[in-house]
């Protein structure tokens, strides 16, 4: 498979490595001192396209690949106001794009494990919630798009929440998300239930980014003769 890679950082050099021992090609890296070198690419060149850069390019990325029709698999978070934006555009294009806020597999079944808890929860107003997160302090948006989609699972299945809040004291409506950047470990995300007499506590920690670049290389696999918007929820077939 021949893949381009947009975003050439600590993320994009792994999957890199993944990829090669998989036995695919990288035809291109693109990075800040060479975003144009997008341009150039078309669907003949690419099989897919791996999409790690940064808040303030990535939607310009995808939409250059939407119009290329060349498959997008993107990881990049802090983007996403423009989400709906790009999911009509795929349609418009007839084009491929696979999005999601954390491609560990794990991370993806705690999201599963996060939203059945939130259910057998939802009768049981004694317990309030809390969220934690914590990235290395290279980390440039806050709260981080994992712990956006815990919370967003969250406020799926309990009535009584219907939005999130960030390192505030929530009103009785929110789920608080509290982040941190103190360390230098990939990412730790954390759910507990308390009440006055016990707590429920579920936790997801990577112990390296290896887990996140080998999801994305097998979601670029899995995405290469695919259309539509999809994302890891299709690929594992969780839902």
């Amino acid at each position: 498979m021949r893949i381009v890679l947009i975003g050439y950082g600590k993320m994009g050099k792994e999957i890199e490595r993944i990829a090669l021992s998989r036995g695919h090609q990288i035809v291109a890296k693109i990075d800040v001192d060479n975003p144009s070198d997008l341009l150039g690419l078309s669907k003949q060149d690419v099989d897919v396209a791996i999409e790690f850069s940064n808040p303030s390019s990535a939607y310009a990325n995808i939409l250059i690949c939407l119009e290329k029709q060349i498959p997008v698999v993107c990881g990049t978070t802090g983007w996403l106001e423009k989400k709906s934006e790009v999911e009509a555009l795929t349609k418009k294009y007839d084009s491929t794009f696979f999005y999601a806020s954390n491609y560990s597999i794990g991370v993806n079944l705690f999201f599963a494990l996060n939203k059945h808890l939130a259910k057998l929860m939802a009768p049981h107003a004694q317990y309030e919630i809390y969220t934690n997160e914590i990235h290395h302090t290279e980390k440039k948006d806050s709260p981080s798009g994992t712990a956006i989609t815990i919370a967003e699972g969250i406020i799926e299945a309990l009535p009584a929440k219907d939005s999130w809040v960030n390192n505030e004291i929530p009103q009785s409506n929110q789920v608080a998300i509290w982040s941190q950047r103190e360390s230098t470990k990939p990412g730790t995300h954390t759910v507990k239930y308390i009440s006055k007499v016990d707590q429920i506590e579920m936790t997801h920690e990577a112990f390296s980014r290896e887990g996140f670049a080998l999801g994305a290389v097998i979601a670029a696999e899995w995405v290469k003769d695919k259309k539509g918007v999809l994302g890891m929820d299709d690929m594992l077939k969780l839902d």
